[in-house]
């Protein structure tokens, strides 16, 4: 799990758990070194919640000793694998930022990362530990170029950023949706103009966000742009036409196999149409 475990245990340790009267023993009479080394031996033998409580009951009296940083290390461990995420990546953040040079340092960045990472909300949510977990994935990279964790701090920081843009592709999809009802754009605004500036905002930001997300936002600003341009007062209902057509070639060139594009040359189409001073009708 890590480099340099100094708190792998004798096998001896392994008895101090015979019975969960042992635990309540040290929790409640123990002194600091005796319920240290059952903590211990509770973290090898996967009890994890019994060992976080008794690193947390230890973490001020271990504090200015030798056992005080991987006290500190070993709680914020036994919280993440106990599934308690945000108590988690607290004291790993703790550790790191209280020793700098530590013993664990490298993993507990990691960890502290990893913590974030599994506590992201649905895209649907604020997204505020979304980026907080980017931020600390892109440190350890930073800090740590040749780590032996980079292929799953890279995997970590795609999935994260996918999540991101997809977020990005929902709003993008419910300005469309929305079109031209004016009860959200009292600021004179269209909602199709919004969509238009969240697509090109989220390529923009996720340059690399995958082939799949390109095309739907390219898509879905396509759409825009023809029904902002439809719905336009006439002195500018030309310059968003030819918006249009510019839209279609990119959209075009970029996906000529995309199952959209006929879809797209139905606006292309349409555009032309309207540029020649031809009326369209209700279905075009």
């Amino acid at each position: 799990m890590t480099r340099r475990l100094l708190f792998l245990l004798p096998l001896l340790s392994l008895f101090f758990l015979n019975s969960c009267g042992e635990y309540n023993a040290a929790f409640k009479h123990g002194d600091a070194e005796y319920k240290y080394e059952v903590a211990k031996a509770c973290y090898v033998r996967g009890k994890y919640v019994h060992a976080q409580e008794l690193f947390n009951n230890l973490v001020i009296p271990m504090k200015g000793t030798g056992y005080a940083e991987e006290c500190m290390y070993m709680l914020a461990m036994s919280a993440y694998m106990s599934g308690d995420l945000e108590t988690a990546w607290t004291w790993f953040r703790k550790y790191y930022q209280g020793y700098p040079r530590g013993l664990y340092i490298e993993e507990a960045r990691y960890y502290c990362a990893r913590s974030m990472f599994e506590s992201v909300p649905d895209a649907r949510l604020d997204q505020t530990i979304t980026h907080t977990a980017l931020t600390e994935l892109e440190t350890i990279l930073e800090y740590y170029p040749d780590t032996k964790l980079r292929s799953q701090v890279q995997e970590m920081i795609q999935q994260l950023q996918d999540h991101l843009v997809d977020k990005e592709l929902r709003t993008c999809q419910l300005y469309y949706d929305l079109g031209s009802y004016v009860g959200n754009s009292t600021g004179g605004g269209s909602n199709y103009e919004a969509c238009i500036i969240t697509a090109d905002n989220a390529l923009r930001e996720y340059p690399f966000a995958s082939p799949e997300f390109r095309e739907k936002f390219l898509i879905l600003s396509l759409r825009s742009r023809y029904h902002l341009a439809r719905q336009s007062v006439s002195e500018k209902q030309a310059e968003r036409f030819r918006q249009t057509v510019d839209d279609y070639y990119a959209f075009a060139n970029e996906f000529p196999e995309s199952e959209y594009l006929s879809e797209a040359q139905r606006y292309l189409t349409a555009s032309q149409k309207a540029l020649k001073g031809l009326p369209l009708d209700d279905k075009e």
